[in-house]
């Protein structure tokens, strides 16, 4: 049985294709709390292969540093889930691929895991265009576990598609 939320992410993620194909582009992710669930969503639309590269789950700290080249020190000073740190995963998953543009997400889904300065819902994103700065935010999603993981998913994509639509 399909969702409402699997019939929007299937439209979302299509039209995405569809615009990262005519602008010639590819696409790479480096995912942490939706654990390639973006990955998922894309690969779900049949000829992905044409416009997806490549995805990271760097679900650790180890794996952020290792697969994406993410310093140490950064996420000591800014902790995993922040502005600095997702930008840094983005422009690794550019090093380390041959796409042109990259999302990264980096959160605490829950139930446990937040302070009072990142409380549970905290993710951030970074956007990023090969040869251009990283568009970063931070949002605060309600809900359990799963609407957490989702919201960010959606989130991710919207924005995706936005910035194409500015560059395009």
């Amino acid at each position: 049985m399909t969702s409402e939320n699997d019939l929007k992410l299937v439209s979302l993620a299509g039209g995405i294709g569809m615009r990262l194909q005519q602008q010639s582009l590819t696409l790479v992710l480096a995912e942490s709390c939706t654990g390639g669930w973006v990955a998922k969503v894309l690969t779900d639309i049949p000829g992905s292969s044409a416009w997806f590269d490549r995805g990271f789950v760097t679900y650790s700290n180890a794996a952020k540093q290792e697969m994406l080249g993410v310093d140490a020190s950064t996420i000591g000073q800014w902790g995993a889930v922040s502005e600095q740190v997702v930008a840094a995963m983005t422009n690794g998953a550019l090093t380390h691929s041959s796409a042109e543009v990259a999302i990264a997400i980096s959160g605490i889904a829950g139930p446990g895991g937040g302070t009072a300065e990142k409380p549970v819902g905290t993710v951030c994103f970074s956007w990023q265009l090969r040869s251009q700065e990283p568009v970063v935010r931070r949002e605060h999603f309600f809900g359990d576990r799963e609407a957490v993981r989702l919201q960010s998913v959606f989130f991710a994509l919207e924005k995706l598609l936005e910035i194409l639509a500015e560059n395009g």
